[in-house]
């Protein structure tokens, strides 16, 4: 029994509630409300409740959550937060639509989906004969980890992910591409996922599959988009909220930025930590297939990693310049080079992979060693 409760899925999500509770009771004197990083710039009559003046993502998917009639006037950027209406969703549905309920539903929403995306990874890791401890690179990340603190979307988005993944694997191809289609709801980049399964099918020559695979998982979300736009009078898609600078065309050119627009300090604080976290597994990811391209060793696996890697190349310098932004952004990379190093016995990057828990200190950090506004 207790070997059976010693699994990363069931240790992951009991830390991530303890410490949940922790910063409620000690950093938020009991208030709920300060996981959601409440700030007064978008809705001073949260004053009482604020954690800091800009607040921070996970207050939009609370607005929204409480009353999604009056939510757009504090929100920055309606249309694109709207578009990530699973969690929000899925949050007021599991309290019932109460103001003091919500927080904490959509807490359990989060930890559901960490618990289920964690496990999910651990069966997929066994499936090719690995240690299923090395899900801990992805539960144990910020982005997945930190996520369901900060009640922002990333953790139920890949945990959605992660069950595509895992239809998939079981030849549950149309259930796949129906998961992938309700993930886009809770955050559009994992359609990049969806390009990956495509391009393989079409590899194939899969035509019908690969586009009847591409129809189920895409026309959903582009229907939410026209009714956003008819809503707001935009599309949902873009770069990010509020501040947000467009996709770049030149590779890495949202990390240079970094340097060309806050200088040299700012630079050299922040280029270690991308470098390690994001730079070099990107690069690398890049680097293995093109070694599976030129020694014929393509795989689905090649085919999520390559469409992963390739787009951290133009991420945008608005998201480059938060650490907590591009590391929330990485989570699909990181199952990428999860799952490729399982199936391809890449033992050493399965080791490498599990230092993506070190990113979740900056939250801890944050939440404990910051003084509240």
């Amino acid at each position: 029994m207790v070997g059976k409760l010693f699994r990363p899925y069931v240790v992951i999500t009991l830390l991530c509630l303890v410490y949940c509770l922790a910063v409620i009771a000690i950093r938020g004197n009991g208030d709920p409300l300060i996981l959601m990083t409440i700030g007064t710039d978008y809705n001073p009559t949260l004053a009482d409740h604020a954690y800091t003046e800009e607040g921070y993502d996970g207050q939009f998917v609370y607005y929204i959550a409480d009353n999604p009639d009056t939510a757009s006037q504090y929100i920055d950027v309606p249309a694109y937060r709207f578009q990530r209406i699973l969690l929000p969703f899925a949050g007021r549905l599991a309290g019932f639509g109460q103001s003091s309920l919500i927080p904490f539903s959509l807490l359990v929403v989060n930890l559901l989906a960490l618990a289920g995306g964690t496990y999910l990874l651990e069966k997929l890791l066994t499936a090719h004969k690995v240690s299923r401890w090395y899900a801990v690179g992805y539960g144990l990340s910020i982005g997945v980890f930190g996520s369901a603190r900060l009640l922002t979307t990333e953790t139920l988005a890949y945990g959605l992910v992660l069950l595509a993944i895992w239809l998939y694997h079981n030849d549950r191809i149309i259930w796949s591409a129906v998961i992938f289609a309700l993930s886009a709801f809770a955050k559009e980049v994992t359609l990049i996922f969806v390009a990956g399964y495509v391009l393989y099918l079409f590899t194939l020559k899969e035509w019908r599959q690969g586009i009847m695979f591409a129809l189920i998982a895409g026309v959903p979300f582009a229907i939410w988009q026209l009714v956003l736009f008819n809503t707001f009078g935009e599309f949902g898609v873009g770069s990010g909220g509020n501040l947000a600078t467009g996709f770049e065309v030149i590779p890495f050119m949202g990390f240079f930025r970094i340097l060309i627009e806050g200088g040299i300090g700012i630079f050299a604080v922040l280029a270690p930590i991308i470098g390690i976290f994001v730079i070099f597994p990107t690069v690398w990811g890049l680097w293995q297939c093109w070694q599976d391209y030129r020694n014929k060793g393509w795989s689905l696996y090649s085919w999520l990693l390559l469409v992963n890697s390739a787009v951290m190349l133009f991420v945008p310098f608005s998201t480059y310049r938060e650490p907590l932004g591009i590391l929330r952004f990485i989570v699909g990379l990181q199952i990428a080079i999860i799952l490729y190093s399982a199936k391809h016995r890449k033992r050493r990057a399965l080791m490498n992979s599990t230092i993506w828990f070190i990113t979740t200190l900056f939250v801890f950090i944050s939440d404990f060693s910051v003084p509240v506004s």
